[in-house]
């Protein structure tokens, strides 16, 4: 049996370190920051052993999982005084879940290889929810040989996982995805912020054009809630705007144009200065119902 190890076990790596564990692979250790956090994830699942850095988790795995919140808290847990890279047997893979800039995933994979590591970049999608229910989207970059080890635990906790290319191509797929999920969100806020102002029946309108062009996931699950003003569901402003960040700045360095993406980051902005800082990101709409009309054209 593989020894696996967890390093961040936050609102997304709790629940898939958990499926991880579900799905076979009871050789885990875990290790978190908060070490409260990690003591209360071995006593819900009744398994697992507690590691005091990265660096002792790392030291008996074969397959090394992190789920942290950007690339200084990765290099922290890779390269750092007590990082796993430091303590990892010849020939372990370390797999990165978390959403960073493809420089960084490039930067540690070369590192890896010196020492004779293995290193994917594996960011998600699919939020909180898909988190806890194990149907994450998976995007991966690096060795297709070590893809291949460690895409069964990968699957414990996805429904879809690929290997798009060489190390730094999961992260820049990430990237497109939320270039696209930004672009949707604004249009569906300001689709059912014109149906309440034109008084139409806002779920029969939800319903037709759901069966159209217009549908999507964001369509499908988050059109009441943002119609209710509920926006706790999972995948927070800040970290959104984090991740534009680094979509922004690889397009300054690829040339590529984004300006509708360089807006909605500005409108999410706009929604921080609100107290939205934990809303989740379809908290775009509660920006527009509090502009005035002749505000909303500008």
């Amino acid at each position: 049996m593989a020894q696996v190890a967890w390093i961040g076990l936050g609102v997304m790596g709790y629940p898939m370190a958990g499926h991880v564990l579900k799905n076979g692979f009871h050789n885990l250790t875990v290790y978190n920051r908060t070490q409260e956090k990690a003591q209360r994830w071995v006593f819900e699942f009744d398994a697992g052993a507690l590691a005091l850095n990265p660096a002792e988790a790392a030291s008996r795995a074969d397959f090394i999982f992190s789920c942290v919140g950007n690339d200084e808290d990765v290099r922290s847990v890779t390269t750092g005084p007590q990082g796993a890279f430091h303590t990892m047997r010849p020939g372990a893979i370390f797999i990165d879940t978390t959403t960073t800039s493809a420089t960084l995933a490039r930067e540690l994979s070369k590192a890896a290889a010196e020492k004779g590591l293995h290193f994917i970049d594996a960011p998600v999608s699919g939020g909180q929810a898909g988190a806890q229910n194990g149907t994450l989207t998976v995007m991966c970059g690096g060795e297709e040989t070590s893809f291949q080890k460690a895409k069964p635990i990968i699957k414990t906790f996805a429904r879809e996982v690929v290997r798009i290319g060489p190390s730094g191509d999961g992260q820049l797929t990430k990237m497109v995805n939320q270039i696209c999920v930004a672009g949707l969100i604004q249009a569906l806020a300001e689709g059912l912020h014109f149906a309440k102002r034109a008084e139409l029946d806002v779920e029969a309108v939800m319903k037709t054009i759901s069966k159209g062009a217009a549908q999507s996931w964001q369509m499908e699950n988050r059109w009441w809630s943002m119609m209710d003003n509920e926006f706790d569901f999972g995948f927070a402003v800040d970290l959104m705007r984090k991740d534009m960040a680094i979509c922004l700045e690889e397009s300054r360095r690829n040339g590529a144009n984004l300006p509708v993406t360089a807006l909605v980051d500005r409108f999410y902005g706009e929604v921080q200065s609100m107290g939205g800082n934990r809303w989740d990101t379809s908290s775009l709409i509660a920006r527009l119902n509090a502009l005035k009309s002749d505000e909303v054209l500008e």
